[in-house]
Protein backbone atom coordinates (compact mmCIF):
# COMPACT_ATOMS: atom_id res chain seq x y z
CA UNK A 1 0.00 0.00 0.00
CA UNK A 2 3.09 2.22 -0.38
CA UNK A 3 4.57 3.53 -3.98
CA UNK A 4 7.39 1.30 -3.86
CA UNK A 5 5.51 -2.19 -3.32
CA UNK A 6 5.36 -4.68 -6.30
CA UNK A 7 1.68 -4.67 -7.07
CA UNK A 8 2.43 -8.54 -7.99
CA UNK A 9 2.87 -11.94 -7.07
CA UNK A 10 6.27 -13.95 -7.08
CA UNK A 11 6.37 -17.60 -7.74
CA UNK A 12 10.01 -19.31 -7.96
CA UNK A 13 10.32 -22.94 -8.20
CA UNK A 14 13.13 -25.23 -8.27
CA UNK A 15 12.62 -28.91 -9.56
CA UNK A 16 14.78 -31.64 -8.75
CA UNK A 17 15.50 -34.88 -10.59
CA UNK A 18 17.30 -37.80 -9.32
CA UNK A 19 17.83 -41.12 -11.04
CA UNK A 20 18.67 -44.57 -9.08
CA UNK A 21 19.29 -47.99 -10.03
CA UNK A 22 15.91 -49.90 -9.03
CA UNK A 23 15.64 -53.84 -7.59
CA UNK A 24 15.01 -54.53 -10.76
CA UNK A 25 17.67 -53.32 -12.20
CA UNK A 26 16.00 -50.50 -14.34
CA UNK A 27 16.79 -47.03 -13.97
CA UNK A 28 13.96 -45.01 -12.12
CA UNK A 29 13.59 -41.62 -11.75
CA UNK A 30 12.27 -39.44 -8.55
CA UNK A 31 11.22 -36.04 -8.91
CA UNK A 32 10.55 -33.05 -6.40
CA UNK A 33 9.17 -29.32 -6.53
CA UNK A 34 9.95 -26.47 -4.08
CA UNK A 35 7.70 -23.39 -4.48
CA UNK A 36 8.77 -20.13 -2.69
CA UNK A 37 5.77 -18.05 -3.31
CA UNK A 38 5.26 -14.52 -2.06
CA UNK A 39 1.63 -13.44 -2.78
CA UNK A 40 0.62 -9.62 -3.14
CA UNK A 41 -1.87 -8.73 -0.59
CA UNK A 42 -5.20 -8.26 -1.00
CA UNK A 43 -5.74 -4.16 -1.63
CA UNK A 44 -8.74 -2.05 -0.27
CA UNK A 45 -8.68 0.23 -3.66
CA UNK A 46 -10.81 3.46 -1.92
CA UNK A 47 -8.17 2.77 0.77
CA UNK A 48 -5.07 2.93 -1.28
CA UNK A 49 -6.56 5.65 -3.62
CA UNK A 50 -5.11 3.76 -6.96
CA UNK A 51 -5.94 4.83 -10.21
CA UNK A 52 -5.30 4.09 -14.06
CA UNK A 53 -2.78 1.40 -13.95
CA UNK A 54 -2.05 0.65 -10.59
CA UNK A 55 -6.39 0.22 -9.90
CA UNK A 56 -6.69 -2.48 -12.67
CA UNK A 57 -3.06 -3.91 -11.14
CA UNK A 58 -5.13 -4.36 -7.96
CA UNK A 59 -8.18 -5.41 -9.48
CA UNK A 60 -6.29 -8.74 -10.72
CA UNK A 61 -4.33 -9.58 -7.67
CA UNK A 62 -7.34 -9.32 -5.83
CA UNK A 63 -9.28 -11.77 -8.22
CA UNK A 64 -6.05 -13.83 -8.49
CA UNK A 65 -6.45 -13.90 -4.49
CA UNK A 66 -10.32 -14.65 -4.60
CA UNK A 67 -9.89 -17.29 -6.49
CA UNK A 68 -6.91 -18.83 -4.57
CA UNK A 69 -9.55 -18.23 -1.56
CA UNK A 70 -12.06 -20.34 -3.50
CA UNK A 71 -9.79 -23.49 -3.74
CA UNK A 72 -8.99 -23.25 -0.34
CA UNK A 73 -12.68 -23.38 0.59
CA UNK A 74 -13.31 -26.17 -1.94
CA UNK A 75 -10.55 -28.43 -0.67
CA UNK A 76 -11.60 -27.85 3.24
CA UNK A 77 -14.96 -28.00 2.47
CA UNK A 78 -15.09 -31.57 1.35
CA UNK A 79 -18.33 -31.55 -0.37
CA UNK A 80 -17.37 -30.03 -3.27
CA UNK A 81 -16.54 -32.23 -6.56
CA UNK A 82 -14.56 -29.49 -8.22
CA UNK A 83 -11.94 -27.68 -7.30
CA UNK A 84 -11.29 -24.72 -9.68
CA UNK A 85 -7.58 -24.53 -9.78
CA UNK A 86 -8.22 -23.45 -13.70
CA UNK A 87 -9.59 -20.10 -12.90
CA UNK A 88 -6.43 -18.55 -12.17
CA UNK A 89 -2.48 -19.13 -13.64
CA UNK A 90 -1.82 -18.71 -9.95
CA UNK A 91 -4.15 -21.55 -8.43
CA UNK A 92 -3.12 -23.56 -11.53
CA UNK A 93 0.89 -23.20 -10.86
CA UNK A 94 0.18 -23.93 -7.60
CA UNK A 95 -2.23 -27.09 -7.89
CA UNK A 96 0.02 -29.68 -6.31
CA UNK A 97 0.91 -27.45 -3.24
CA UNK A 98 -2.66 -27.31 -2.91
CA UNK A 99 -4.29 -30.26 -1.90
CA UNK A 100 -1.97 -32.28 -3.98
CA UNK A 101 0.66 -34.40 -3.47
CA UNK A 102 3.43 -32.30 -1.31
CA UNK A 103 4.15 -30.73 1.95
CA UNK A 104 2.91 -27.24 2.27
CA UNK A 105 3.50 -24.94 4.50
CA UNK A 106 2.02 -20.80 4.65
CA UNK A 107 3.27 -17.88 6.60
CA UNK A 108 1.11 -14.95 6.56
CA UNK A 109 2.01 -11.46 6.85
CA UNK A 110 0.47 -8.85 8.82
CA UNK A 111 0.69 -5.31 10.32
CA UNK A 112 0.43 -4.13 13.71
CA UNK A 113 -1.41 -1.00 13.27
CA UNK A 114 -4.95 -0.49 13.60
CA UNK A 115 -5.51 1.46 10.17
CA UNK A 116 -4.66 -2.51 9.17
CA UNK A 117 -7.08 -3.90 11.51
CA UNK A 118 -9.56 -5.20 8.67
CA UNK A 119 -6.90 -6.69 6.68
CA UNK A 120 -5.20 -8.08 9.38
CA UNK A 121 -8.47 -10.39 10.39
CA UNK A 122 -9.08 -10.86 6.77
CA UNK A 123 -5.28 -12.12 6.25
CA UNK A 124 -5.52 -14.81 9.42
CA UNK A 125 -9.18 -15.79 8.17
CA UNK A 126 -7.78 -16.29 4.47
CA UNK A 127 -4.50 -18.42 6.56
CA UNK A 128 -6.84 -20.49 9.12
CA UNK A 129 -8.55 -21.66 6.25
CA UNK A 130 -5.21 -22.88 4.12
CA UNK A 131 -4.65 -24.43 7.32
CA UNK A 132 -6.98 -27.02 7.30
CA UNK A 133 -6.35 -28.03 3.73
CA UNK A 134 -5.12 -32.12 4.36
CA UNK A 135 -2.08 -32.97 1.51
CA UNK A 136 -0.70 -36.83 1.46
CA UNK A 137 2.48 -36.55 0.28
CA UNK A 138 3.38 -39.93 -1.25
CA UNK A 139 6.04 -41.58 -3.36
CA UNK A 140 5.04 -41.02 -6.97
CA UNK A 141 5.77 -44.46 -8.81
CA UNK A 142 4.38 -47.25 -10.86
CA UNK A 143 1.66 -48.96 -8.67
CA UNK A 144 3.41 -52.26 -9.84
CA UNK A 145 6.63 -51.33 -8.91
CA UNK A 146 4.95 -50.57 -5.00
CA UNK A 147 3.55 -53.77 -4.98
CA UNK A 148 6.44 -55.46 -5.95
CA UNK A 149 8.84 -53.77 -3.08
CA UNK A 150 5.95 -54.44 -0.55
CA UNK A 151 6.05 -58.15 -1.51
CA UNK A 152 9.69 -58.28 -0.99
CA UNK A 153 9.92 -56.35 1.87
CA UNK A 154 7.06 -59.00 3.26
CA UNK A 155 9.07 -61.89 2.37
CA UNK A 156 12.38 -60.55 3.75
CA UNK A 157 10.23 -60.28 7.20
CA UNK A 158 9.18 -63.63 6.82
CA UNK A 159 12.55 -65.30 6.09
CA UNK A 160 13.87 -63.43 9.22
CA UNK A 161 11.33 -64.73 11.33
CA UNK A 162 11.58 -68.15 10.21
CA UNK A 163 15.55 -68.16 10.53
CA UNK A 164 14.51 -66.93 14.07
CA UNK A 165 12.23 -69.85 14.85
CA UNK A 166 9.58 -67.56 15.33
CA UNK A 167 7.49 -68.77 12.29
CA UNK A 168 6.60 -72.14 11.89
CA UNK A 169 5.27 -72.27 7.81
CA UNK A 170 7.12 -74.71 5.63
CA UNK A 171 9.04 -73.59 2.83
CA UNK A 172 6.40 -75.13 0.29
CA UNK A 173 3.96 -72.66 1.57
CA UNK A 174 6.47 -69.70 1.12
CA UNK A 175 7.35 -70.48 -1.92
CA UNK A 176 3.38 -70.68 -3.64
CA UNK A 177 2.81 -67.12 -1.57
CA UNK A 178 5.71 -65.57 -3.77
CA UNK A 179 4.59 -67.88 -7.06
CA UNK A 180 1.16 -66.26 -6.21
CA UNK A 181 2.49 -62.80 -5.83
CA UNK A 182 4.53 -62.84 -8.96
CA UNK A 183 1.30 -63.63 -11.11
CA UNK A 184 -0.78 -60.94 -9.72
CA UNK A 185 1.81 -58.11 -10.85
CA UNK A 186 2.38 -59.75 -14.62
Amino acid sequence: MNEHSSRSHAIFTITIECSEKGVDGDQHVRMGKLHLVDLAGSERQGKTGATGQRLKEATKINLSLSTLGNVISALVDGKSTHVPYRNSKLTRLLQDSLGGNSKTMMCANIGPADYNYDETISTLRYANRAKNIKNKARINEDPKDALLRQFQKEIEELKKKLQEGQLMVPLLMLSSFWNRSCTMTS
